[in-house]
């Protein structure tokens, strides 16, 4: 069997706030490369990858959200992706346009939309949106709707996820968690490890106070959740360089020991995950990152004025078919009601992991996003 040229894709992508856009674009056109495609990534603020990405991706070519269009020189646009409703600059979709006239090929032009469990996903997906103005009027644009279940696009999975996942578990967990334990206590590597990447819960308090009086080892990222945690608990002076690569504060408070992670690639992030025995997570990426490391797991999800975030969440929530220690859990963390937060012993802490592990072996019998969108564009060209 021939296999097909490799397609030239741009993908837009407008970095809105915190890191979730570019996450997201990053290792959609990372994992499109490492299918044979080639990838033009166009972004307004690539500050992030330089600690997200700092080697780059080969097959990916990072350009300014404000730089021309492509020359006659570059190849041709076959495949047109702006991500989270941005808007394509109009020089650009006129360029577009004017080759798609000389060389009668149109591309395949696909708006990949937000993450959500809500049932309307079902319902939009791979729905057509024909342009009525503009330097593209007459083209047609498609829906294309991330999802959890067989009737959406998908998420992010790369091909050799499960393996690189399960040779972390068998050869480098003790490792990785014996480096991260270095300058605390001896007590750290048996307490409850716990990831943060979160905005600023109202719930944290409670967190923290449980954590000091149980073993716990809380390894917080950089930005909102560092600065959250630190306005109650004041940093300390003292620096550690561990042998994982993330230099950090280390900080002891009764049986509580805190690890202040500096950012990190998404390798190191994905390996965070794995290590620890309960993930807190925001926004869109690092909640799926979260489903594939199959820990137990808190999302805080983007709060919204009109509060649809609560509608959100519990579809979310219904999907992933959580018992309810989990979802009273849910709303102290995101202060969907005066629920008090209630840390789980260990025999809930251990379902809340096997229900993350079921719902990630639902989905890991269904077919990945790039996978989905390969086969989409081969249909509509």
């Amino acid at each position: 069997m021939n296999t097909p040229p490799p397609l030239q894709w741009d993908l837009f992508c407008q970095v809105i706030d915190n890191y979730g856009d570019i996450g997201v674009c990053w290792r959609l056109a990372s994992q499109l490369a490492a299918r044979g495609q080639r990838v033009r990534l166009w972004v307004d603020d690539a500050s992030a990858l330089a600690w997200m990405a700092p080697e780059g991706c080969p097959g990916v070519e990072l350009r300014d959200w404000n730089a021309p269009p492509p020359s006659a020189l570059d190849a041709a646009t076959d495949v047109l992706v702006e991500a989270f409703g941005c808007e394509i600059p109009p020089a650009f979709l006129a360029h577009c346009t004017a080759t798609a006239l000389r060389t009668g090929q149109r591309p395949v032009w696909i708006n990949l939309e937000y993450l959500s469990a809500e049932s309307y996903v079902e319902r939009m997906h791979r729905l057509p949106s024909p342009l009525q103005q503009g330097p593209a009027a007459g083209w047609t644009r498609w829906f294309f709707y991330p999802g959890f279940t067989p009737r959406t696009g998908g998420l992010l999975r790369e091909t050799d996820l499960h393996r690189r996942q399960q040779a972390f578990a068998t050869h480098d967990r003790a490792a990785w968690r014996a480096a991260a334990a270095a300058g605390h206590g001896p007590g750290v590597a048996q307490a409850r490890w716990i990831s943060l990447f979160s905005y600023e819960p109202a719930a944290l308090p409670a967190l923290l106070d449980w954590a000091q009086q149980h073993p716990t080892h809380l390894l917080v990222t950089p930005g909102r959740s560092t600065q959250a945690v630190q306005a109650l608990v004041p940093p300390p002076a003292t620096s550690v360089k561990h042998e994982i690569g993330l230099k950090c504060l280390s900080d002891q408070r009764g049986q509580l020991c805190i690890s202040y992670l500096n950012p990190c690639p998404q390798a190191p992030f994905d390996h965070l995950l794995w290590a620890c025995d309960f993930n807190a997570v925001r926004g869109e990426d690092s909640l799926v990152r979260a489903l594939w490391a199959g820990q137990a797991l808190v999302w805080h999800i983007y709060p919204q004025h009109d509060q649809a975030h609560h509608d959100k969440l519990q579809a979310f929530l219904d999907w992933l078919d959580a018992p309810p220690t989990l979802r009273r859990f849910h709303a102290a963390w995101n202060q969907l009601d005066d629920t008090p937060l209630e840390m789980p012993a260990p025999t809930v802490l251990a379902e809340w992991t096997a229900c993350v592990q079921a719902a990630r072996a639902r989905l890991l019998a269904q077919d990945d996003l790039v996978s989905q969108l390969l086969g989409f564009v081969m249909e509509k060209r």
